[in-house]
């Protein structure tokens, strides 16, 4: 392996490390604030994806119909737990299950995006609702399971997205135009802007998050959620929404996330998954808690996967997960066993 093919792989590599580092962070919220392991993350960035590519060519992504059913079925149960004398939180109910959905509506189906810009807005107006109303119909009903519970319904949450994937889409893969077809040579090496814009966008929401989590009262809010939710509700703040907002989060990211994969490798209807599974190995280097640790872990997956597909390419994806074995090993000599809160 000659310097320049070390300077392609490491490229690739920091590329892919960027988008699972998206993956990990949004992973990594989700659990810290939920205990959630939240499975079908990758279904969303799919699901973003290939909407996107819908829009390219004039059709109406079927997620549009998915994101109303869920809609429907919300207001359902909240108006069954206000029946039960539950208290209701009727303003984000109509924010998630009204808002958003009219919105994405009004814009696919009235005004017909057709740059690539709108487009984006509209794939991510149509994605990132479904993250609260998954959470609503599949979880707040087991918010005080165990995690392994949880883990459960996020398997067989996954297998109905994959399943919802395959029939709204079908088999075929689909690519969408890039946001940048600029080309940079940097020090002999070909650079395309679409790499920079990945590279950037994931730059850009890491900062933006951290802003939101150190500088913003909601920020501080999830975090302390995340630190302790038995100690949050006793200080007035509502775990419920900070489960609504935790998901909203991670289903943009998997939007964007999408958004950005899809000009660079066709996407299938379960493309998703693999690149959760590999978000999630660098969250558990980060402990699914440690944000800047789950980057690092995500940079040292991109960079292992686009080495061992130069060197073993056959076995890049049992490398990549394998790595997974010793870092659980480290972690469980040096970390004591917590029961689940009550």
């Amino acid at each position: 392996m000659d310097s320049q093919i070390a300077l392609l792989l490491g490229q690739d590599g920091i590329v892919n490390g960027a988008v699972y580092g998206l993956m990990a962070l949004s992973l990594v919220l989700v659990f810290s604030v939920t205990r959630v392991i939240f499975i079908p993350q990758g279904e969303l960035v799919a699901f973003g994806a290939l909407s996107m590519a819908a829009l390219n060519t004039g059709k109406v992504p079927a997620t549009l119909w998915l994101l109303l059913a869920l809609s429907g079925l919300a207001w359902i149960v909240e108006a069954w737990r206000y029946r039960r004398g539950v208290a209701v939180d009727w303003k984000s109910t109509a924010v998630w299950a009204l808002l958003f959905p009219a919105l994405a509506c009004l814009s696919i189906l009235v005004l017909h995006p057709a740059s690539l810009a709108l487009q984006a807005v509209t794939v991510l107006l149509l994605i990132m609702p479904l993250g609260p109303l998954i959470y609503r119909l599949a979880y707040r009903p087991l918010a005080d399971a165990t995690v392994l519970i949880l883990l459960i319904v996020s398997v067989a949450l996954h297998g109905v997205l994959v399943g919802l994937g395959l029939l709204f889409f079908g088999a075929e893969g689909s690519r969408t135009p890039a946001f940048s077809e600029a080309r940079f040579d940097i020090g002999g090496m070909q650079v395309n802007g679409q790499s920079l814009v990945v590279v950037g966008v994931a730059f850009l929401l890491v900062l933006l998050m951290f802003l939101f989590f150190e500088r913003s009262i909601v920020g501080k809010a999830l975090r302390a959620t995340a630190m302790n939710r038995v100690g949050a509700r006793l200080m007035g703040i509502p775990t419920d929404l900070s489960g609504d907002l935790s998901f909203a989060l991670a289903a943009l990211i998997g939007a964007v996330s999408g958004l950005l994969i899809a000009p660079l490798t066709t996407v299938y209807y379960d493309t998703g998954f693999l690149i959760g599974l590999k978000g999630f190995v660098a969250a558990i280097v980060g402990g699914l808690a440690s944000y800047p640790m789950a980057l690092v872990g995500a940079l040292l997956v991109g960079q292992l996967e686009s080495f061992s597909s130069f060197w073993a390419s056959a076995f890049k994806e049992v490398l990549v997960f394998a790595l997974i074995i010793p870092v659980l090993w480290w972690r469980s000599l040096n970390s004591r066993h917590v029961e689940d809160e009550e």
